[in-house]
């Protein structure tokens, strides 16, 4: 993962500055580019096993959801107040509410449910920085697959954030299962998701 920093010259418009250094980034085909905690971060394309988790849950997650809600694995999310336009792996969301957020761009707490599958360049991130910036957006459920989780796969379920932190709604080894509360009401067999 690399990263680009933008110059805080106190001039009031370091977001914006940020905001257009991360819209301009030529990242290869493929590529994450996001926003987090002011710094614009390019990660690699996910690999083939990421993918193939994000569309098993993705495909299990349309059996459950409304009519009108989609699940997104290609959408930015912004979490202005902790300095992040973050684009996690899936995002479940009434479609009304896409693009309702500052500079019609989807604001992170209009979301459900967001799910970020830990890869070896970024699990840090996922594990800690957008964990608390979740929760400091007031996402309901924040679903964590973490294959790179010292030897161990989980997935974590959060959920109630309070004052920028999440309650810890259930932690699973891969192999084992977890449900989603309502409005989802799933579970969720992890035995199914591959690990390398």
């Amino acid at each position: 993962m690399s990263a680009l920093t933008v110059d805080h010259s106190g001039t009031g418009h370091e977001w914006d500055d940020v905001v257009r250094i991360w819209e301009e980034t030529d990242a290869p085909e493929g590529c994450k580019v996001e926003i987090i905690e002011g710094i614009v971060t390019v990660s690699p394309p996910p690999s083939d096993e990421h993918n193939d988790t994000a569309e098993q849950l993705h495909r299990r997650l349309y059996s459950v959801i409304p009519e009108d809600w989609g699940v997104y694995q290609t959408l930015g999310v912004a979490l202005q107040q902790s300095a992040g336009l973050y684009m996690p792996d899936l995002v479940v969301m009434p479609r009304s509410r896409l693009s309702q957020g500052p500079d019609g761009r989807t604001a992170a707490e209009d979301a459900e449910l967001v799910v970020e599958i830990t890869s070896k360049s970024n699990a840090n991130h996922d594990r800690v920085t957008k964990t608390h910036g979740y929760a400091k957006a007031g996402v309901p459920l924040y679903l964590l697959l973490d294959p790179w989780h010292s030897g161990r796969p989980t997935a974590t379920l959060y959920g109630e954030p309070e004052h920028g932190t999440y309650r810890v709604l259930g932690t699973v080894e891969y192999g084992e299962k977890l449900t989603l509360p309502a409005p989802f009401d799933l579970e969720i067999d992890t035995g199914s998701f591959p690990v390398r």
